[in-house]
């Protein structure tokens, strides 16, 4: 992967997974809203561009997306009401999808987590709610696609420092079992590490931290 973008390029994973790819050769777009986390980003190592995907066309991002190799999705609207929930983590997610897909940007990363899916078992009065539902859509769009995508499911995010080892079967809180933890900085360690392997495309990668080297957990 010679030129990747980020969608959300000043959350926390993409401000951890730029620096990586930068540092294996990678030239890194870095997608962002904020002109006050222009210096951020490029500390990372990425060029930002300033781009609302929220408020795109297809057409728009098919443009911005032109020349990549590959699209990493690590937006979220963070909170706030459903409808900017669905906007963000749904809508323009799907609309990302097709753009890539008419950009000819075959490989394509979700960054999504541990539990998603028609079958969240989030109550409609929580919360957390839109949030379950909208990237059970997206996800199962993703899956639906011809794109080369990997979903990443990751458990609750910490900062916690990187170890580069994870769990890659973890039982869901959903399961019964206690909320499972997933440092950010090992999220972008695999995130860098699928897009170097063709044998995670069309597979969802569930993890949290654990106690596997990351190269030997992707294997099918």
């Amino acid at each position: 992967m010679k030129k990747v973008l980020i969608i959300g390029g000043h959350g926390k994973v993409a401000l951890l997974l730029a620096p990586l790819l930068k540092a294996a050769g990678t030239e890194v777009t870095a997608v962002i809203r904020n002109a006050g986390h222009i210096d951020e980003v490029v500390a990372a190592g990425a060029t930002p561009v300033m781009h609302d995907v929220v408020s795109s066309s297809v057409a728009e991002l098919t443009d911005l997306f032109a020349r990549h190799d590959a699209i990493i999705w690590s937006a979220g609207a963070g909170g706030g009401s459903p409808e900017h929930t669905y906007a963000v983590d749904r809508d323009a997610a799907i609309a990302s999808m097709e753009a890539a897909a008419a950009a000819g940007v075959q490989r394509y990363v979700m960054i999504s987590y541990l539990g998603a899916g028609p079958d969240h078992g989030v109550p409609p009065e929580n919360s957390f709610f839109a949030y379950a539902e909208a990237k059970a859509a997206a996800d199962a769009q993703l899956r639906a696609s011809q794109l080369a995508w990997t979903i990443l499911a990751p458990g609750s995010l910490t900062l916690d420092a990187p170890t580069g080892l994870i769990n890659p079967a973890p039982a869901t809180e959903r399961d019964g079992a206690d909320p499972q933890h997933t440092s950010r900085a090992n999220v972008a360690l695999v995130a860098a590490a699928v897009l170097e392997r063709p044998d995670t495309i069309m597979r969802t990668i569930e993890f949290t931290d654990g106690t596997v080297p990351i190269d030997e957990a992707l294997n099918p």
